[in-house]
């Protein structure tokens, strides 16, 4: 589940510097530069996957613009593997993981017990009666009195 990026990765000019081009902006326009996985903070786009490739070993700085990912590598290393970093950062679902399961809520021991309906009611009323509380039907109604005195 969730949506892959597209990711293109291009060369620079400068030896150890690697550049990802992806199809969505992380940043706006700004520019953010993380040079350690402290300067990183909060659940934004950004931090997230910078957190992601500077905790890999392999990158020593970020710097994002938009959707202009530079990375500064470690040496000795190469750049296998981020790529699929930046592919993945929508990505919270893939296969061969475990779905979450939900259990059902339990009912609260202390909470109030329905309220059984009038004995002259049936039908849609019986079952409205017996899930709405007395005092909210009290309200209701007195609203809808209101209501036709006026009009």
């Amino acid at each position: 589940m969730g949506q892959q990026v597209a990711v293109v990765e291009r060369p620079s000019s400068h030896p150890g510097v690697v550049r990802f081009e992806a199809n969505r902006t992380l940043t706006g326009m700004g520019h953010e530069v993380f040079r350690s996985v402290d300067d990183a903070i909060g659940p934004r786009s950004a931090a997230v996957l910078a957190r992601r490739l500077l905790s890999s070993g392999k990158v020593t700085a970020v710097h994002m613009y938009s959707n202009m990912i530079t990375v500064d590598l470690a040496k000795p290393s190469d750049s296998a593997g981020l790529s699929d970093m930046v592919r993945d950062l929508y990505q919270y679902w893939k296969p061969g993981m475990e779905m979450p399961v939900f259990e059902d809520p339990v009912a609260d021991p202390d909470a109030a017990p329905a309220a059984a309906a009038p004995a002259g009611a049936t039908g849609p009323e019986a079952a409205y009666l017996s899930l709405v509380p007395s005092v909210l039907v009290d309200r209701s109604r007195a609203a809808m009195a209101k209501w036709k005195a006026e009009h």
